[in-house]
């Protein structure tokens, strides 16, 4: 059952999306070579904390796994998601970063993400943190109301193996709004015409997940970070999205400084 939201929780998704983009536009700015991950997510703890917010994935669980330690996900090079934040891990130019902000604000989540260079990167580096961002937006396209999940999944494959990028199969988009977590699934890969249609008030956090190189990935020992298989670097974008009569909405659009 895909949640449909009413006014006054469209009226609260736009605040926590509003803080969500903001903490990670932000948290963004403070990326940079010889900043460790550790004090990144640090910052990003503070941010979270002067917003009045929660952080979403601090000390969530899943299965009988230990719970996610950090306040952020802060994924480098191959880490694909759910990197944590460590003083071991030390930013180097060259580097890429994928910053995942989630908070709970007023009993709703704002859900973003974004991929930084860190100095100057590679040339097809560069490439892939483009055609991931470019991917992303053409699957919020089409969330239009009337279409189906499988036409975000599908606008984001055919985009991104065009460019000779593979796409992660095992973490997918989602929607969100009371939890983190809602129905629908929102694969980054699929075909047009398939899945449930999109009716308006849904809030969808649309997000491609792409390597540079094939598509296979693992979890390292800490339970919690996805690596690529073939240790190629990995690029992540998110928007929550809200589905309307008028067409997709970005919520998490930072607050006017």
């Amino acid at each position: 059952m895909i949640p449909i939201k009413n006014p006054e929780a469209i009226r609260r998704m736009r605040e926590a999306c509003a803080i969500a983009a903001t903490i990670l536009a932000r948290l963004k700015a403070q990326v940079r070579p010889g900043i460790t991950t550790y004090d990144l997510d640090q910052i990003g703890r503070d941010l979270i904390s002067s917003f009045g917010a929660r952080s979403a994935p601090y000390g969530y669980k899943h299965g009988s796994g230990r719970p996610y330690p950090a306040y952020t996900c802060l994924s480098v090079n191959e880490e694909v998601v759910h990197g944590i934040g460590s003083l071991k891990r030390i930013l180097r130019d060259g580097d890429i970063i994928s910053v995942d902000v989630t908070i709970e604000y007023n009993g709703y989540i704002g859900d973003n993400a974004v991929t930084v260079p860190v100095g100057a990167i590679a040339p097809r580096v560069a490439e892939l943190l483009q055609v991931t961002e470019a991917a992303l937006h053409l699957g919020i396209k089409q969330a239009a109301v009337g279409n189906r999940i499988g036409d975000i999944s599908h606008a984001v494959q055919t985009y991104v193996e065009a460019h000779g990028f593979g796409i992660v199969r095992e973490m997918v988009g989602h929607g969100v709004g009371r939890q983190m977590h809602e129905e629908p699934q929102i694969p980054n890969f699929g075909r047009k015409n398939s899945g449930e249609k999109i009716k308006p008030g849904m809030t969808l956090a649309i997000e491609p997940m792409v390597n540079l190189g094939g598509p296979a990935v693992r979890t390292l020992g800490d339970g919690w970070t996805i690596v690529t298989t073939d240790g190629q670097p990995s690029a992540h974008f998110e928007h929550t999205v809200l589905t309307t009569d008028s067409g997709p909405e970005i919520l998490t659009i930072p607050r006017a400084t």
